[in-house]
């Protein structure tokens, strides 16, 4: 059982896997998307692929005060969209997944602030942050649907914030 978390950004869409006993996530790489997040539809279904991903954690990216704004509706159409592709794909034979993974947005509010300062704790500088910051808030979105997953007692699925 791998899990991918995904971060959403105009220029890349972060990634990141857990282990196979979903206690850490790690980073996974960017795919590069220029202005159009959508365009990450199919290497992140590459990655669902070949990693037998069975559950993906999208970062949903609320205002501060909670409320939804263009992004976070961005996020629900991305993650819908991505459930669509996959049936499509199933259904036309062109892809190896057996089963749609279970898509789940979780409230992603200031993880690029703790990217930021992870990177920096890593001693990245601020220079070089910006290739690292989405796959790393994709790590921050994936260590924060697994740890939640242990203090709920939840073993197959994350909760939607």
């Amino acid at each position: 059982m791998v899990w991918l978390g995904v971060d959403l950004g105009d220029a890349r869409v972060g990634l990141a896997l857990s282990d196979p006993e979903l206690t850490l996530a790690h980073p996974a790489g960017n795919v590069r998307v220029y202005g159009d997040s959508f365009q990450a539809l199919d290497e992140v279904i590459n990655v669902i692929e070949d990693e037998l991903v069975d559950h993906v954690v999208v970062g949903l990216p609320l205002l501060l005060d909670g409320s939804e704004g263009k992004s976070a509706k961005k996020a629900r159409r991305w993650a819908a969209n991505l459930a669509t592709r996959i049936q499509r794909m199933m259904d036309d034979g062109e892809c190896s997944i057996e089963h749609i993974p279970s898509i789940v947005l979780l409230d992603e509010r200031l993880t690029t602030v703790s990217a930021h300062r992870q990177l920096l704790q890593a001693q990245v500088t601020t220079r070089r942050h910006r290739p690292f910051v989405d796959q790393q808030s994709a790590v921050v979105i994936l260590q924060s649907a697994l740890d939640g997953r242990v203090r709920t007692g939840v073993a197959d699925d994350a909760r939607e914030e």
